[in-house]
């Protein structure tokens, strides 16, 4: 699995998490699904991403 790959899961899996619980817990987990958003649309731009970082860290290579 690379870099992007796991990146991509796990936005995915964040923003299906955060609106269900924002629908079933608690709205406020909506600001989770926001700030999801936010950060993928600034790495769009920058093409940085923190979980990028600490997925590298974490030995996934970055192509296959």
């Amino acid at each position: 699995m690379t870099v992007e790959r796991a990146l991509r899961l796990i936005a995915g899996l964040f923003i299906l998490a955060s609106v269900a619980l924002g629908i079933y817990v608690n709205p406020n987990f909506f600001w989770l699904t926001a700030f999801v958003g936010a950060n993928l649309l600034q790495s769009g731009f920058t093409n940085w991403c923190p979980m990028m970082a600490l997925l590298r860290k974490a030995g996934l290579p970055q192509r296959a």
